[in-house]
């Protein structure tokens, strides 16, 4: 996600689903507002520590990340105290009940967390593996649709359909289907960014691609 370095006025991301581990990369990202990370491999909640600068931050999604750890109400609290701005937290409104008890029960995190050189922010092979193992194929891929659905909706634009990708087996589908949503996400967010010249080049560039492919099946045909 080191492309958010370069997108200071972006508003919403959504990530969720991607093996991200980082987010050190967000703090530039002044105008954030909506942020969407369920479901990832942030370990801690240190990680929180680059979210304290962001101060439009009012809806962040982190659920299903190892950070959340085993109890709820702590986490909860911990996100809560460090991020008090936030009106909505893993799609629960947030109340001033506790806002108040978070000064309490959450932990003040004041540093960004320890990392070792080989960290990134995408995950490893073995961690792809291991989450492969313990969510079903087919859940991987409808939360994956709904995620770049809920982008293009977000931007007024044709949902994906669920079906599109069902002449594939499971396995090609879960990993074509990934990668395509990634690619799609970081495309329609980043179009945001553009002015009129800029997507006057998009729309032209894609109209020259479809053609391409027009032409691509005649000749199989």
């Amino acid at each position: 996600i080191s492309i958010c370095r370069d997108l200071p006025n972006i508003e919403v991301i959504t990530f969720s689903v991607n093996g991200i581990s980082d987010l050190e990369p967000l703090h530039q990202c002044q105008n954030l507002s909506e942020l969407y990370l369920r479901r990832n491999n942030i370990r801690s909640l240190d990680e929180l520590f680059y979210l304290k600068t962001l101060p439009r931050l009012r809806v962040l999604w982190l659920a299903e990340n190892p950070c959340c750890g085993p109890d709820p109400h702590r986490y909860r609290m911990t996100v809560l105290r460090n991020l008090p701005c936030l009106q909505k937290l893993d799609n629960q409104a947030v109340t001033e009940e506790e806002l108040s008890q978070a000064l309490v029960d959450g932990v003040e995190i004041t540093a960004p967390p320890a990392r070792s050189p080989v960290e990134s922010g995408w995950s490893s092979t073995a961690s792809s593996a291991a989450g492969a193992t313990t969510e079903p194929q087919s859940q991987l891929l409808s939360c994956s649709l709904q995620d770049t659905n809920k982008t293009q909706e977000e931007l007024d634009m044709k949902l994906v359909p669920r079906d599109k990708y069902s002449s594939f087996s499971t396995q090609e589908t879960d990993c074509s289907c990934k990668k395509s949503n990634n690619v799609l996400n970081a495309i329609l967010l980043l179009m945001k960014e553009l002015d009129a010249e800029g997507l006057e080049i998009i729309q032209q560039t894609v109209a020259r691609r479809l053609q391409a492919f027009q032409k691509k099946e005649l000749q199989e045909e």
